[in-house]
């Protein structure tokens, strides 16, 4: 064992009676740490060290060694550190690095863990703690400035921040604290983390704090459950009703709601409506979902409780979701308490998640995404018609759907722009998610087959030196201990992550990696080997058109005709003249085949991609890089950081301008209409 994580977590606190058993986001304080350390791909073993048999309990349940910590070591004068010491001595094994992890802090984040840890083994640093930035001034109560010079008041941009000590863990050398009895010795570093992260739970104030703030920094994680109750109002809508001259109620539903519940169904998970109000309109929303309805409910979580029993089901694999303080009930009785964002305060405060969509706009979606994300994928359907007559809904590429109505799939393409170098891989996947895409895109070859006999000895000049064309792209292909820290890493900041396979080895390559979903390049359109491997894996592909005819994707899409298709329009040309990028073929290929149809654009700018978008393209995938001018081939045609997070958010906005093609007159028109409108006869 080279690197122990510590977790005291005593049962007395003066603030808050059993603070580390407090819950946020519908996990206890002491889970979350150990979560996080769990989480930590340099941790090798997490302890907690307790007092209190409950919260032994929950450290075993959430996957950590336990060590029972005597009494004397247990008061509130005692020091984190003697609680260190003697897990230490406990373990009766001697890491080469120690962490001090707190439950006081809710969100500490993997990453920043890793990062504390690889410094300290690195010999960058002897201890190692997390700080978050700040340019406060700071004063004595006699009126003397701290850190500053009353005298001089530089502005931000010109001082450097101090770090606060936020308390979440303290990375340290074993050896140092065995010899210094006390967490900071040596070459002492700070480990930046956001301020969003910084927030210590000392007082009753703070839980509440890190509890609004929960479900804005937590990262959604998959709801693995059989079954889904749901309150009506406030739930499948907006807690508002519409009633007519006549006393009859409306309101206001989301179409996305019934085809979440109807994946569900066809997922086998068992879904129930209840409401404490007896009322026609919940009863005709459940016969349109399909769903049973217990009304007039005066006792929900009695019901609920018989209604778990006469089903069979674990209550542990059972969400409930809920907005007002009658729904406390049922949800203290489920493993997943769920609860819509204008939920009444204590709804949110008692629930594992809060869902990010109001009830009524699709949080009923939201919530059966979540949970068919958990789920293993159906099995294949019949083969379908032939391609030029098929007509095919959005294709699911894992949680996601892709196709008409959906929101546009945005695809940032790293290709070989890593130039075989697994950090800057993870930088363009940072920068990606931080855009707003949904996927990252590598390329993944075998160079031993793909690069040409005639071209394998040629001689390149690389930023490694002179060497053959073949030893170069071996030098720039990753491997499987590269994939893993780039799935890893994708999936820490909410991306899918997918590659162009170039041969066949690399399909069985890709497929040890679990991707979601295939990506043909548009040089393999014609590689009907290669094709017929990616249609055994029964996983949706992605098929780019470039430098193809129609005959040549014809013949393809009768190779991948048995799984869930998207084409793909592209140009070849790198980078792509606005003359060839014909995107009136969107059209022409989304009328030939009756497939979801996006853009894969090789031009400079941002212009062409929208415009694609306007056209109905369903996915838009773009090369991106860190800096145009950096060494390779696709760097020139891809787009910078600033470029990409450009491009997603106009995307964004053309989906919301291009509306539903209905024409009405909207509540902006009414007072100008009113104004201005002239009628003559």
């Amino acid at each position: 064992m080279r690197v122990l994580a510590v977790i005291p977590a005593r049962g007395g606190s003066a603030g808050i009676p059993l603070k580390n058993l407090a819950t946020v986001g519908g996990l206890p304080l002491v889970t979350r740490a150990i979560r996080a350390c769990l989480h930590a791909g340099l941790i090798d073993e997490v302890v907690v060290s307790t007092d209190h048999e409950e919260i032994a309990r929950v450290a075993r349940e959430a996957g950590a060694t336990v060590v029972e910590r005597p009494a004397e070591l247990s008061g509130a004068t005692a020091s984190s550190e003697s609680a260190l010491l003697h897990a230490l001595d406990a373990r009766g094994q001697e890491p080469e690095v120690v962490l001090l992890v707190q439950c006081t802090s809710a969100f500490i984040d993997p990453a920043d863990l890793d990062e504390g840890v690889r410094r300290v083994l690195e010999g960058e640093a002897d201890v190692v703690f997390s700080g978050t930035p700040t340019h406060e001034f700071l004063w004595t109560v006699a009126g003397a400035g701290v850190n500053h010079d009353p005298s001089v008041r530089l502005p931000r941009q010109q001082r450097e921040p101090h770090y606060r000590e936020t308390g979440a863990f303290y990375v340290m050398r074993t050896a140092g604290l065995r010899e210094h009895g006390h967490r900071f010795f040596g070459e002492v570093v700070v480990q930046p983390v956001p301020a969003g992260h910084a927030v210590e739970v000392d007082e009753p104030a703070d839980l509440e704090i890190v509890r609004a703030l929960a479900p804005f920094v937590d990262h959604p994680e998959p709801i693995d459950v059989d079954a889904v109750i749901t309150d009506f109002d406030g739930v499948h809508t907006d807690d508002r009703a519409y009633v007519d001259s006549e006393g009859r109620e409306m309101v206001l539903v989301s179409r996305s709601d019934g085809m979440g519940v109807s994946l569900l169904r066809r997922a086998g998970v068992k879904v129930l409506v209840m409401s404490t109000e007896q009322n026609p309109v919940v009863s005709a929303r459940a016969r349109k979902l399909g769903v049973p309805v217990l009304q007039g409910l005066t006792d929900k979580r009695t019901v609920l409780r018989d209604w778990l029993a006469i089903e069979g089901l674990d209550p542990a694999r059972v969400a409930y979701v809920g907005n007002d303080v009658n729904d406390l009930g049922p949800m203290a009785l489920v493993g997943w308490p769920v609860a819509t964002p204008d939920a009444h305060p204590r709804v949110r405060a008692t629930a594992r998640v809060v869902l990010s969509t109001p009830g009524g706009s699709g949080a009923v979606r939201e919530l059966c995404d979540r949970i068919l994300a958990a789920r293993p994928e159906p099995e294949p359907e019949a083969a379908p018609a032939p391609a030029r007559t098929r007509r095919l809904g959005p294709v699911a590429i894992g949680d996601v759907l892709v196709g008409e109505g959906q929101p546009v799939y945005v695809i940032a393409e790293i290709g070989i722009n890593h130039n075989g170098d697994v950090e800057i891989a993870k930088q363009l996947i940072d920068v990606a998610a931080e855009a707003g895409c949904q996927a990252v895109k590598f390329q993944k070859r075998t160079p031993e087959i793909c690069v040409p006999v005639e071209q394998r000895d040629q001689i390149r000049q690389t930023p490694w030196g002179e060497m053959t064309y073949l030893e170069y792209k071996i030098r720039t292909e990753f491997g499987a201990d590269e994939y893993r820290e780039i799935a890893a890493h994708s999936y820490k900041r909410g991306l899918q992550w997918f590659a162009s396979p170039w041969d066949v080895p690399s399909v069985h390559f890709l497929e040890e990696m679990e991707v979601e979903v295939h990506k043909v390049a548009s040089a393999s359109v014609a590689d009907h080997e290669l094709l017929r491997a990616l249609a055994a894996t029964g996983k949706p592909i992605i098929l780019s058109t470039g430098m193809s005819t129609l005959s040549e994707i014809d013949q393809a899409v009768e190779i991948l005709g048995g799984n869930p298709l998207v084409l793909m329009h592209a140009t070849s040309t790198y980078p792509l003249p606005p003359e060839e990028a014909n995107l009136r073929a969107i059209t022409t290929l989304r009328e030939r085949y009756g497939l979801p149809v996006g853009y894969s654009g090789h031009e400079r700018g941002l212009q062409i991609s929208l415009a694609a978008v306007t056209l109905g393209a369903v996915t838009v995938e773009r090369h991106i890089t860190l800096d145009r001018t950096m060494w390779g081939s696709d760097h020139a045609a891809s787009l910078e950081p600033t470029g990409l997070e450009h491009l997603v958010r106009d995307i964004r906005v053309i989906e919301q301008a291009m509306g539903d093609g209905i024409k009405r007159v909207f509540p902006g028109e009414e007072a100008p209409k009113a104004r201005l409108r002239r009628i003559t006869v």
